[in-house]
């Protein structure tokens, strides 16, 4: 018999060997979720060395607010803070976390996407000087699975708990489990740090990884997206200006209240009520109730509040509706390029496949090589030049577009090249050379 391990089968996921990490290695710390105490822990990490772990828990899916409920930290030498700023803030405004943003924002983070935990953290007070961001290494670095459980175990051959990263973290008092989850998520997180520096300098893309973090820590958060109410769930079986007249009003009605009682809008009534009632448009509260939803205990209540955004949407004059179609500040959508600008559709085609071979080529996913709304906007805008000025002109809109320094190195003479042979026109097939 062969002394070589027998591979697996195609179907078979192999057992992990990753040591599990059931709780931290110092216990679970006591919440800091007092005046006094924050000044205890801005005095433990200013104590500690190195970079600074940093987490943040929000109830996405139970909240209106992208709030913070729950920041966790960990310092070389000074072991890990789970900071509660509710009750601080009730007490004493942003300015009972003044003490700890003081000691933490000189500091580099280390955080694990942090463009969902930067707001929060701002609207605290909360900002680092340096920013590592242990998911965006892993997306340069080629790596297949991203999320910080996956990389822990394939970088330090351990396995993190999971299970509470979904809850509701409005909720007080905050369990136990939940408490020994939320530290366990900043546990290693410096040690990933380190891993992770460590395979980009290996494959040459640290400068990359240090523009992309330096970018993410400066971004701030994205501008509220134009008429969010025709995101609504089962809108494009509306087809009448009216009934989108009617969404509006009680999508705009809804919104108002969640925002204002911090609850997420699908908990104080379903995208799938508002599209029925406006397709319904009922009159009286009899009417309005024998529609699914609205006939609960706790839908009954707020009948009038429905029925008055209905009332209004009626009254609406023709030039206030809504236009059926979807107005676009930028290209269409590609399914219409073909026919409005074929000359746009073909020079998007060559730089998708280009694209993509650059991706490949240096393991980095195309939505990180650029924004493809980027480059859609380059496509579609483009006009046509002399060879020689394409590459300059293609640098100018990567430029103005945000892309980093890294990326145009990467990808202007990639796209320079499909935007010159996109304007070549294709040999006819019928005409033979004699």
């Amino acid at each position: 018999m062969s002394d070589q391990p027998v591979a697996a089968e195609p179907d078979e996921v192999p057992e992990s060997t990753a040591e599990p990490l059931l709780a931290p290695a110092d216990g679970v710390p006591p919440l800091t979720d007092t005046v006094e105490s924050v000044v205890r822990a801005a005095e433990l990490l200013a104590a500690g060395t190195g970079p600074l772990a940093v987490d943040a828990e929000r109830a996405s899916g139970f909240r209106y607010s992208a709030r913070a409920y729950l920041i966790q930290f960990r310092r070389k030498g000074a072991g890990t803070v789970l900071l509660d700023p509710i009750p601080i803030v009730e007490a004493a405004g942003v300015a009972g976390l003044q003490p700890l943003a003081e000691v933490v924002n000189p500091l580099e983070w280390v955080l694990h996407s942090a463009d969902q935990d930067l707001p929060g953290l701002a609207e605290l007070g909360m900002r680092p000087a340096v920013l590592y961001d242990t998911e965006l290494a892993g997306r340069l670095a080629g790596f297949e699975r991203v999320g910080l459980a996956a990389i822990v175990e394939r970088t330090l051959g351990l396995a993190l708990q999971k299970g509470h990263g979904a809850a509701d973290w409005s909720t007080r008092p905050l369990p136990d489990t939940w408490l020994n989850y939320a530290a366990l998520d900043v546990e290693v997180l410096v040690e990933l740090r380190d891993a992770m520096a460590a395979e980009l300098e290996a494959q040459g893309k640290s400068g990359w990884a240090a523009e992309e973090f330096e970018h993410i820590r400066l971004a701030g958060p994205p501008p509220p997206k134009p008429d969010r109410w025709r995101r609504t769930s089962g809108i494009h079986a509306v087809k009448s200006a009216r009934t989108l007249g009617a969404v509006r009003e009680l999508w705009t009605t809804r919104d108002e209240i969640a925002q204002r009682r911090d609850i997420a809008p699908s908990r104080i009534l379903p995208d799938s009520a508002i599209v029925a009632a406006a397709q319904k448009d009922p009159t009286t509260m009899n009417d309005l109730r024998t529609l699914p939803v609205f006939g609960g205990p706790r839908q009954r209540r707020s009948s009038a509040v429905w029925l008055g955004a209905l009332e209004r949407a009626r009254t609406l004059g023709d030039g206030d509706l809504p236009p059926v179609s979807q107005p676009f500040t930028g290209p269409p959508p590609v399914s219409r390029w073909s026919r409005r600008n074929p000359e746009a559709a073909a020079r998007l085609t060559a730089a998708r496949a280009g694209l993509t071979e650059l991706s490949t080529e240096v393991s980095v996913p195309l939505e990180n090589l650029l924004t493809p709304d980027l480059v859609r906007r380059l496509c579609w805008d483009w006009t046509p030049r002399e060879d020689g000025t394409v590459a300059d002109a293609v640098d100018r809109f990567l430029t103005e577009g945000g892309a980093r320094p890294w990326q145009r190195t990467l990808t202007v003479p990639v796209l320079a090249a499909a935007l010159i042979s996109a304007e070549i026109p294709a040999p006819d097939p019928n005409v033979t050379d004699e």
